[in-house]
């Protein structure tokens, strides 16, 4: 669709959408503003891209490389995952120390210091994107 009209791009991500399809539509222009602002993740390439075009997508990669593509929908999976692992994390903590509390096994000072544990977990359980390659 590299050389279609912007409406034309907004028609087929639109038909797609419609279709049950989940669209993501990567560009780097002011001709691909409607499509990444109608798509379900848009992509704005470079950073040297367009204004309207970076400001209408969820994502603005640094360079214009395509290759980085695959890397960011691996790293947006993972995230994915970490955020899930989190609020499991910190439910789990919440939920223990509100049983220990109410159970009279933990102090308040205890108990500020257990919620701190659970928030430097999270903490280095997020940093593992980091190091993603």
């Amino acid at each position: 669709m590299s050389e279609c009209l912007p409406e034309t791009k907004l028609e087929v991500v639109e038909k797609l959408k419609s279709e049950g399809y989940h669209v993501l539509t990567i560009g780097d222009g002011i001709n691909d503003a409607p499509a990444l602002t109608a798509s379900d993740i848009g992509v704005a390439m470079g950073a040297m891209g367009s204004d309207v075009a970076i400001n209408s997508s969820s994502v603005a990669l640094m360079s214009n490389d395509l290759k980085k593509v695959p890397f960011f929908l691996s790293i947006s999976k993972l995230a994915n995952r970490i955020i899930y692992q989190n609020i499991a994390l910190g439910g789990i903590f919440v939920l223990l120390g509100l049983i220990f509390s109410g159970a009279g096994i933990f102090n308040p000072i205890i108990a500020a210091l257990y919620h701190e544990v659970g928030s430097i977990i999270v903490i280095f359980n997020s940093a593992r994107l980091v190091k993603y390659e």
